[in-house]
């Protein structure tokens, strides 16, 4: 018996928003790392600058498991970019309160995050440029915002660790 292939009716979007994904990530990784941060590390401060917020509400926003927070914070704590403390309203909760040093890194680093947006951006026309980011926001707040629930849970494509 002779297999005949299946003919394409769309593109493919799955591969083209996981490998262009794959490829951003993997270039915001190695920008942030020439200052000493990872993206997560960036997320953490980015974020608790922003307002009080807890390492559990940290790690729901930056989409990480109790462990990769505590191993996240850990780190920003020994590179004396954040403290943990104890919230004022919950006794139970440890705040993440971003140094002084903290801060001056976190507006470095979100410059690099920038850069790396803008040099992608850059590669298109102006005009395309507009259409794509207008289409993606479109998409993640509606048709594809909220994950679907499934026997099988789809899993997020892994970085590379080379």
């Amino acid at each position: 018996m002779i297999a005949m292939a299946v003919a394409r009716t769309e593109p493919d979007l799955s591969f083209l928003l996981d490998h262009t994904g794959h490829v951003l990530r993997t270039r915001m990784a190695a920008a942030l790392a020439e200052i000493g941060l990872t993206p997560r590390m960036h997320c953490v401060l980015f974020h608790a600058l922003e307002e009080e917020r807890t390492q559990i509400q940290l790690a729901e926003i930056g989409d990480m498991d109790k462990t990769t927070m505590v191993v996240t914070v850990d780190a920003l704590e020994k590179a004396g970019l954040a403290e943990r403390r104890p919230s004022r309203t919950d006794r139970r909760a440890r705040i993440v309160v971003v140094t002084e040093k903290g801060a001056r890194t976190a507006r470095r680093s979100q410059e690099i995050v920038d850069g790396v947006h803008r040099a992608a951006l850059d590669a298109l026309p102006a005009d395309e440029a507009e259409v794509l980011v207008r289409a993606m926001r479109r998409l993640a707040e509606g048709h594809l915002a909220t994950p679907v629930e499934s026997p099988q849970a789809a899993r997020r494509a892994r970085q590379s660790t080379k």
